[in-house]
C-alpha cells in the first residue's frame, strides 16, 4: 500500500516520548490512506522517526461491531472514536501515546474533491478540550495528496445529492461520497484509487497545560493557535508538493 501511491511520512520536529500527544490529521479524504499507512503500520518508518511513541488511530465505533473486521483493525492499533477510549490511552502517566484523530471525520469526506483544501475545523473543539483535560500536547498533521486519489461526483451545498448525503450521514454516522477512479486492468473507471503520491507532514508540537475543567476562553485561544499552526504548516510545505503559492487552507 505504501508503494502503490506511494505514501511518505515527513517529520518536521521531534516528539518527546515522555509526553502524550493528540495528532490532528487533515484532511480526512475518501480513503484516509495516509493516516492508516503511516500510523497503523510501520511501513513508512513511524517507530524510527518517532522512537518511544505508540500511535492509535481513532475510528468510528460502528466498525468495531463487525465480527472479524473488528479484530483486524484492533491489531493495527485502531480504537473507537469515543471519549472513553481516547481518554484511556491519554491517561498513561509515563507518556509515549499518540492518539491520531481525523478531525473532520466522515462529513469532511463529502468535500474530498481533487484540488480542494477545505478543512472542517472551524467549530471542532472536542479534541482541543480533551488535550487540555489530559495535558496532551497537540500536533497538527497535513496529508498532501489525500484528496487526489479519488474523483467524486460534484455535490455542492444546496443540491439534492448533498442534502441526501448529509441526511444519511446524520442517521447512519458514516458518509457516503460517490467516488470513482480507476480499475485493476484499465484506467478509465473503477473503484481502485489513483496512484498519486501522498505526503503526510507531521508538524511541531503545541505544548498544552493540563486543566481538568478548561474555561471557554482557554479553549477558544488554544483552538485558534492550533488553526494558526496548521495554516503555517501547510503554507511552509505546500510548495514542495505541487500546491500553488497562492492557495491557502479554507477552514469550514
Amino acid at each position: 500500500m505504501r508503494d502503490y501511491f506511494p505514501i511518505k511520512l515527513v517529520k518536521t520536529a521531534d516528539l518527546d516520548p515522555r509526553h502524550n500527544y493528540i495528532l490532528g490529521f487533515h484532511p480526512h479524504g475518501v480513503l484516509v490512506a495516509g493516516a492508516f499507512t503511516n500510523f497503523c503500520t510501520d511501513a513508512t518508518g513511524f517507530p524510527q522517526l518517532f522512537p518511544g511513541l505508540t500511535s492509535y488511530l481513532l475510528m468510528l465505533p460502528l466498525w468495531f461491531r463487525a465480527p472479524f473486521f473488528r479484530d483486524y483493525i484492533m491489531c493495527a492499533g485502531l480504537i473507537p472514536s469515543d471519549k472513553e477510549s481516547a481518554s484511556y490511552v491519554l491517561r498513561k502517566k509515563k507518556g509515549g501515546s499518540a492518539v491520531v484523530i481525523a478531525v473532520g471525520g466522515a462529513p469532511e469526506a463529502l468535500d474530498a474533491h481533487p484540488g480542494t483544501f477545505n478543512v472542517l475545523l472551524a467549530n471542532k473543539k472536542g479534541f482541543i478540550k480533551m488535550a487540555m483535560e489530559h495535558g496532551a500536547h497537540l500536533v497538527p498533521v497535513f496529508s498532501f495528496g489525500e484528496n487526489e486519489v479519488y474523483d467524486q461526483v460534484e455535490n455542492p451545498k444546496g443540491t439534492w445529492l448533498r442534502w441526501t448525503q448529509d441526511r444519511l450521514q446524520t442517521i447512519m454516522g458514516v458518509s457516503l461520497p460517490l467516488f470513482h477512479a480507476r480499475g485493476i486492468f484499465q484506467y478509465s473507471f473503477g473503484l481502485m484509487p489513483y496512484r498519486r503520491p501522498i505526503y503526510t507532514v507531521v508538524g511541531r508540537p503545541i505544548k498544552v497545560e493540563k486543566k481538568e475543567k478548561p474555561r471557554g476562553e482557554d479553549l477558544d485561544a488554544l483552538h485558534q493557535l492550533y488553526m494558526d499552526e496548521l495554516s503555517s504548516l501547510f503554507d511552509k510545505h505546500k510548495g514542495n508538493y505541487g500546491v500553488d503559492k497562492d492557495v491557502h487552507l479554507n477552514f469550514v
